[in-house]
């Protein structure tokens, strides 16, 4: 197999509206001050919980932002569709999916290649958005963090999904990552792969390269041709 694992926030959707939307509704619950907006954008990537804490928010409040958080991302419908201006969703579909992404996709299934989703967002919020967008027909698979938070880092997405498509490194399979953000490359190293970073998400400059991916991409439409380029040199 040659299995492509691909981040969703900021790699596949531009989703900061409804995330960012749905943090601040989490620490106004909670009685705390909202961030700037530079940590807000950092929200996307990591798993909310670690978000929180890093902002702070006490271990005994921390309940309640998830749980706020998480109702106005999957079931409060109070943020406008950037789809259907004037109708109302929750903040998993405050988003787009960036153009030229279905294209790229189309090209790599043509290709050959095992298409799978690998996700930071718990699964059960991850197949809800991949539906809404198509995506889940874009692609093979779709992998996402456990509801229980007993699978939350990226690198417990990346062997989990592995381990479900059989993938096994010593009969010649081969795998890559590509993400956004630090958690995307650590997540990929922990795993022993490769990460392909993607400029047009949400990572600072020089975060990608800091934590060692292997290449950076600055637009959707090279995406084909360096995952091409990536597992011909193997």
């Amino acid at each position: 197999m040659r299995v492509v694992l691909l981040d969703l926030d900021g790699t596949l959707t531009k989703s900061d509206p409804g995330i960012i939307a749905c943090v601040i509704k989490a620490f106004e619950a909670v009685g705390m001050p909202v961030p700037d907006e530079r940590e807000l954008q950092r929200f996307i990537g990591p798993a909310i919980i670690e978000s929180f804490r890093r902002n702070r928010i006490p271990e005994h409040l921390l309940g309640t932002a998830v749980d706020t958080y998480r109702r106005y991302y999957t079931s409060e419908a109070v943020f406008d569709d950037p789809q259907h201006p004037g109708t109302l969703v929750p903040g998993r579909f405050d988003s787009t999916v960036y153009p030229g992404i279905a294209d790229q996709l189309a090209r790599m299934r043509d290709g050959g290649y095992h298409l799978d989703v690998a996700s930071a967002k718990p699964e059960y919020q991850a197949v809800p958005v991949c539906e809404h967008f198509h995506i889940d027909t874009m692609v093979d698979g779709i992998y996402g963090a456990s509801r229980d938070g007993s699978r939350i880092d990226k690198d417990q997405v990346i062997r989990y999904a592995l381990a479900d498509l059989g993938f096994d490194a010593t009969r010649g399979d081969r795998a890559l990552m590509v993400g956004d953000r630090w958690t995307d490359v650590d997540g990929a190293t922990a795993c022993g792969l490769d990460c392909l970073g993607c400029r047009w998400g949400y990572a600072e400059p020089g975060e990608l390269e800091s934590h060692g991916a292997y290449r950076t991409i600055d637009q959707v439409s090279q995406l084909r041709d360096a995952v091409t380029e990536y597992f011909t040199s193997l």
